[in-house]
């Protein structure tokens, strides 16, 4: 049985990433510069904010997803509660960036309360937006395409939010760059809300396994423990996803205090800019064609260029800092090799993690995408924390000073943060790949007949 999306909703289900992807640009990009400095919040408090919030996902992510997988309407497991979370995490976003007037320990009452209460309201929508994808269809190349489309229109929001965010605010807030960030998270509230709304009114769940006996909290646990794979998947999303997102949060600070600073009295802010423009593209361009690549020159190869694309770029980018830091078009050609493997990795997560739920189907007898893709959810979050929290300690450790020329120490400091650890961190993917995972196309297909044989479903349906 090979169940097909019409193109128009795989568009509107990639619409939904778009804004949901917008809401976590502007959090992952500038919250922790925009506390550190524009707030002057303390770099250690911001950074162990972000680890103890997580730490609370940890907790609440693998039940909401058990809470998905339990919830039975004429809607579906997903799409109520894509609409629903999304709303709630739209209003506390505008809530976190409010141009509230609070300073002091108020203030900081205040951003840790509504920075905890988005990641809980985003896990609510991330969860059962992402366990879409495996309801969809079956179909591995069709999973390829649902899975490319929306890290597509993900990317794009990035683009978007990283290239043009600081524009926007210096434009929206004219000299208040608090107001100008305020205005910018209502604006993106009210698009994540339209294109959730997009999502839901037209992507319908295909690949339905109803049964009366709703998961428990022990079903919950052996589903992630008996399922083998389960551990290959989180290791390689938890690596990637430290590595992208520590890199990702810090490069701010790089382009801004060494890549410019160092060697200019003042840098003209062009750099970050043009990294982030060409991370979006060079991330949109290799999601459009690795369907195709994995295909002509299989998924093992595929997967060594999505974790040593970066490596390559990393090391460039390092060298290229102590011989031509300013130099635009190197920049440019650094970022597209970095992000090229990055795009091709966000769609081998999303494929991968489909594939294990059907793994999990077939060896446990239940399908639970909602309680797997939490894991993913919690693993996004868990990494942005951590690479929050080194980045905040950090920062802290190598001397840094908000606004001022840094020291060589807090600059070799910065490079080593940007650079080292995550290529280290991305090289690691690809071992964990090759040792642990066992759903090569060959196995996946018997697995897949199987299945359909339980169901009494014919191939040729």
């Amino acid at each position: 049985m090979n169940k097909k999306l019409s193109f128009v909703s795989k568009l509107c289900f990639g619409i939904g990433a778009f804004g949901k992807d917008a809401v976590y640009a502007i959090v992952g990009t500038y919250l922790m510069m925009y506390l550190t400095d524009y707030r002057s919040v303390a770099p250690a408090f911001v950074g162990t904010l972000f680890m103890v919030a997580r730490i609370w996902d940890a907790f609440n992510d693998p039940f909401m997803g058990m809470i998905v997988d339990n919830t039975r309407s004429k809607w579906g497991k997903f799409r109520p509660w894509i609409l629903i979370g999304t709303i709630l995490n739209a209003v506390v976003l505008v809530l976190l960036f409010a141009n509230n007037g609070l300073e002091g320990k108020s203030y900081l009452i205040w951003c840790s309360v509504f920075y905890i209460l988005w990641g809980m309201t985003y896990t609510i929508m991330d969860i059962p937006y992402w366990s879409l994808v495996p309801a969809l269809t079956d179909d591995e190349d069709e999973r390829s395409q649902i899975s490319a489309i929306p890290r597509i229109f993900a990317s794009c929001a990035w683009l978007v939010i990283n290239s043009f965010g600081l524009l926007l605010v210096s434009r929206f807030g004219n000299g208040d760059d608090v107001k100008g960030f305020s205005i910018l998270a209502i604006i993106i509230a009210v698009v994540f809300i339209f294109a959730s709304i997009v999502t839901v009114l037209t992507c319908k769940e295909q690949i339905v396994t109803e049964s009366a006996e709703k998961t428990s909290v022990k079903g919950m646990i052996d589903v992630l423990f008996k399922n083998d794979q389960v551990k290959v998947i989180l290791g390689i999303a938890l690596f990637f996803n430290i590595a992208y997102q520590l890199s990702n949060s810090f490069a701010l600070y790089y382009f801004k205090y060494v890549a410019e600073r160092t060697y200019k009295t003042e840098g003209n802010g062009v750099l970050y800019p043009v990294y982030a423009a060409v991370a979006g593209f060079a991330q949109m361009g290799s999601m459009a064609v690795l369907p195709f690549l994995s295909k002509k020159i299989g998924k093992k190869i595929s997967f060594f260029c999505a974790s040593f694309f970066p490596v390559i770029g990393f090391a460039l980018l390092w060298v290229l800092g102590y011989v031509a830091p300013t130099n635009v078009i190197l920049v440019g050609v650094c970022s597209a090799i970095i992000n090229s493997g990055i795009g091709f990795m966000l769609v081998f997560i999303t494929v991968i993690l489909s594939e294990v739920v059907d793994y999990g189907e077939y060896k446990l007898g239940t399908r639970n995408e909602s309680i797997l893709f939490s894991m993913q959810t919690f693993v996004v979050k868990f990494a942005g924390a951590f690479s929050g929290f080194v980045s905040g300690v950090g920062l802290t450790l190598i001397g840094y000073v908000a606004n001022q020329k840094q020291t060589e120490g807090a600059e070799m400091g910065m490079r080593v943060i940007m650079f080292l650890i995550p290529a280290v961190l991305s090289g690691l993917c690809y071992l964990i790949y090759v040792k642990g995972y066992k759903l090569t196309p060959s196995y996946y297909a018997t697995m897949r007949q199987e299945l359909h044989k339980r169901k009494g479903i014919s191939e040729e349906a």
